[in-house]
């Protein structure tokens, strides 16, 4: 397969898994069809993609288990995303940082662990302050706020 095939695969899969993450009504089939496109996504990424674009497959997949409320695996991808982030920072973004601390928080909460989430929260909030563009800020702060913690 060539590289840009691998792209674009990792894009439309990446963005197929938002698209069924934000269905109100998924059944069963799409929870399944929501998984495996996260993870299909992060296998065309670690094909061709940046240490960036790993590290946001790992955050995705993460997210996914989150959904399916299914702390374990969503702690491991969480993990890995914040390894990935801080393994490499002059390949990331400005606000990759704050998000794999809101990816680590979050499945810290679908655990149940309200003191490890609200310390990834705290940690993710104080990163906002490195992004450089407000509406990043902005988003990132949105989904802090819905973390039950």
């Amino acid at each position: 397969m060539k590289p840009e095939e691998h792209r674009q695969l990792g894009v439309d899969l990446y963005n197929q898994t938002w698209t069924l993450m934000q269905m109100s009504d998924r059944a069963p089939a799409d929870d399944d069809e929501m998984l495996h496109c996260a993870h299909a996504s992060a296998y065309h990424w670690l094909q061709v993609g940046t240490h960036a674009n790993r590290a946001r497959s790992e955050w995705l997949c993460s997210r996914v288990y989150t959904v399916l409320a299914l702390p374990e695996p969503a702690l491991r991808h969480a993990r890995r995303c914040v390894e990935l982030v801080e393994s490499a920072p002059e390949e990331i973004e400005d606000w990759d940082l704050a998000a794999a601390h809101e990816a680590i928080a979050r499945a810290h909460a679908t655990a149940g662990d309200a003191d490890e989430a609200r310390r990834h929260v705290e940690l993710g909030r104080a990163a906002l302050a490195q992004i450089a563009d407000a509406e990043d800020s902005e988003q990132l702060e949105a989904d802090f706020a819905t973390i039950p913690v």
